[in-house]
């Protein structure tokens, strides 16, 4: 039988702060987003793999305080900040042009008493900053990390993933996904957009022997 043409829609993400969901991998950095008075010198960044909450966290975190939001590849080199609290996503792609900007915009938060998020997927000392006064600012930045999820935060993961495709799936479906697939924000992401592809494709329902398929395969 032919496969059906399908079209990739994209998909609506939940960000809301009931949309989080919180385990022992992320408890740490969901307790340091409520209490940004305690981050040392009022900046803090969150670091973890593509696809944990970085995101979800900032996004929590601009609506409690109102912070101004930018992603740090597309920062001008005249950025001026428009709140005293930012939030800088992905600094690990700060481009170069953009170094003396975001030097700038640190010393200016911490002199004003403003408060400054940023997240990235690897440590400050390995994002690549030439400028060496922007470097040591960074390396100095208190850290927190969000750990490759539990299986309760996988369980909440895959069910969110689905979610935001407006797909409803059973309990068996996600208890049998969780002890199939590697325990990673990525494996989970990827299981769930193959499944609802060849959902689509193949005109089968997302279910268990759908699932069996794609990872015996």
């Amino acid at each position: 039988m032919a496969e059906q043409l399908t079209f990739n829609w994209p998909t609506g993400v939940a960000l809301g702060p009931n949309d989080f969901f919180v385990s022992a991998a992320n408890a740490q950095a969901f307790a340091m987003l409520t209490a940004p008075q305690s981050w040392p010198d009022r900046k803090l960044a969150i670091v973890g793999p593509k696809g944990c909450g970085k995101s979800h966290l900032a996004r929590i975190f601009q609506i409690q305080s109102g912070a101004q939001t930018l992603n740090a590849k597309t920062m001008p080199a005249d950025f001026q900040p428009s709140a005293d609290c930012v939030i800088v996503e992905d600094m690990e792609t700060l481009p170069d042009t953009a170094q003396e900007a975001m030097f700038h915009l640190h010393n200016h938060l911490r002199n004003t008493g403003g408060t400054l998020l940023m997240t990235a997927q690897d440590a400050p000392t390995r994002w690549q900053i030439p400028l060496p006064d922007l470097a040591s600012r960074m390396q100095a930045t208190t850290i927190t990390q969000i750990a490759n999820p539990d299986d309760a935060l996988l369980s909440a993961l895959i069910m969110k993933l689905f979610a935001d495709r407006q797909i409803m799936p059973g309990p068996p479906l996600v208890q049998y996904l969780t002890t199939r697939i590697e325990r990673s924000f990525a494996a989970a992401a990827d299981i769930v957009a193959r499944l609802d592809a060849a959902a689509l494709a193949q005109g089968r329902k997302i279910n268990k022997a759908l699932a069996a398929d794609l990872l015996d395969k």
